[in-house]
């Protein structure tokens, strides 16, 4: 008898085709809306094998109701939307989908950056408002990029390819780590700070570290007094990782320049949400790996996940091992 597998969200047909091949297949039919809860757990209770989204939240009670569920494939990087302990007791494999989406993410985290620092959405709003009228000295003036600080706070893959970007502009680049990489500061001419020190120093602070509990609101209130009047902060990580409330404050009270947010702690986020109501803001739909071929390989390597496990294989990029 085939083993059954529960996709969470609508994905392309060679990826269902390729699963179908193996196992009995039953999918989420909705594109751009999350399985209801009542849905996730009816459906969880007699599946060997679940691909999800960071949308679903796969926490001990989904996991209760799973009666022969072996394999969690998670199509993202981070997995703080499963509870990875209970799954681990329950003998449970968790995988995700890394390395595949590092110049992708690293592409829109440029992107943001400079998106923020030269006002280009505030820009085109402007002009498409009829506000443009004669050009000025200091019309729409934004900050300098090139040979500007960069601060990384997280130097994992995507930290160690921003940094490359950032050679391109002549950018000088701290980075603070929770372990030190001597070897890459040598390799990628990038110099250690600690933490308040990158913050004093920075033009441009960007987090690209992976969210915990240990992590949450790293960057509050005090952090953000740290930070140059001129500074932008991009957030291409977790929401989590920001208190936005203080985030808000530093903003409208201009204690900090700019920001550019791809992620926020409460996703979709509000349309009355803060935030969104400032200029200096760029705000994104958590799209850091949203190219068509990124997408696509990491939907690939959800499924290899899953059809390596379920065939008797191991996982190919596993979060944790059988206890």
């Amino acid at each position: 008898m085939k083993k059954t597998i529960y996709i969470t969200r609508k994905l392309p047909g060679e990826i269902v085709d390729k699963l179908s091949s193996q196992f009995h297949v039953k999918m989420w039919s909705e594109e751009n809306v999350p399985v209801p809860r009542d849905v996730l757990l009816k459906e969880i209770e007699e599946v060997d094998g679940l691909i999800c989204l960071l949308t679903e939240k796969i926490d001990e009670e989904v996991l209760s109701k799973a009666k022969q569920l072996q394999v969690i494939s998670n199509i993202a990087v981070g997995y703080n939307n499963i509870d990875i302990q209970t799954a681990t007791d329950r003998g449970m494999i968790v995988t995700n989908t890394p390395g595949v989406l590092t110049e992708t993410t690293a592409d829109l985290t440029f992107a943001l950056l400079m998106a923020a620092a030269r006002r280009v959405v505030e820009g085109s709003d402007y002009l498409r408002s009829g506000e443009w009228g004669a050009w000025s000295l200091m019309q729409m003036t934004g900050q300098d990029i090139y040979g500007a600080t960069l601060g990384i706070i997280g130097l994992g893959r995507i930290g160690e390819a921003l940094v490359k970007r950032a050679h391109g502009f002549d950018m000088n680049v701290l980075y603070h780590n929770r372990t030190r990489k001597l070897e890459k500061e040598e390799q990628l001419g990038i110099h250690y700070r600690e933490m308040r020190d990158l913050l004093q120093q920075s033009d441009f602070v960007c987090l690209l570290l992976p969210y915990s509990p240990e992590v949450h609101h790293l960057i509050g209130k005090d952090e953000l007094s740290l930070m140059k009047k001129d500074a932008i902060l991009i957030n291409t990580a977790r929401g989590g990782i920001v208190d936005e409330e203080a985030l808000y404050h530093s903003l409208k009270d201009g204690e900090i320049w700019g920001a550019g947010l791809d992620v926020f702690e409460q996703e979709p986020v509000s349309l009355d949400h803060p935030l969104l109501s400032l200029p200096n803001v760029v705000t994104l739909p958590h799209i850091g790996s949203a190219s068509v071929k990124t997408r696509m390989k990491m939907a690939h390597l959800a499924s290899d996940n899953m059809l390596s496990v379920l065939t008797g294989g191991e996982a190919l990029t596993p979060v944790n091992t059988k206890k």
